[in-house]
């Protein structure tokens, strides 16, 4: 697999376009951090780590509201191909302001809100509304 951050975000929007309640995908430390600010954004549930050793996967619940998913859609920005890294003055709202960009910065995983706020600059990853 040679973009498991983009297969992972694919996999919980495709579960939710067809209505599962979790979505499976293999762990690594980066996804399951990922998952966790989803989750605190609530664009996703609750987020569980499964199996040990070799095997371990990550669960997450789907969120619906009017019984459509909350995540609508998503776009990969930084690929393994072409990394694109943004300034804290290049960050802009996605969707006037209704998702967010998702950046992996020196002092971690965060959203365009939130690396703003802290005055810093990263990977841009993806954007998720």
């Amino acid at each position: 697999m040679t973009d498991p951050i983009a297969d992972m975000i694919i996999r919980i929007k495709n579960a939710g376009a067809s209505h599962k309640e979790t979505a499976n995908f293999p762990y690594s430390k980066i996804k399951h951090e990922i998952c966790l600010l989803l989750q605190k954004e609530s664009f996703i549930g609750d987020v569980h780590k499964k199996g040990k050793k070799v095997i371990k996967t990550i669960e997450v619940a789907i969120l619906y509201a009017n019984d459509r998913p909350l995540i609508q859609d998503v776009r990969r920005v930084s690929k393994p191909s072409r990394r694109i890294y943004r300034k804290v003055g290049d960050i802009r709202k996605v969707k006037q302001g209704f998702g967010s960009l998702i950046l992996t910065t020196p002092k971690g995983i965060m959203t365009d809100v939130m690396s703003r706020k802290q005055k810093v600059g990263g990977e841009a990853l993806f954007e998720i509304w």
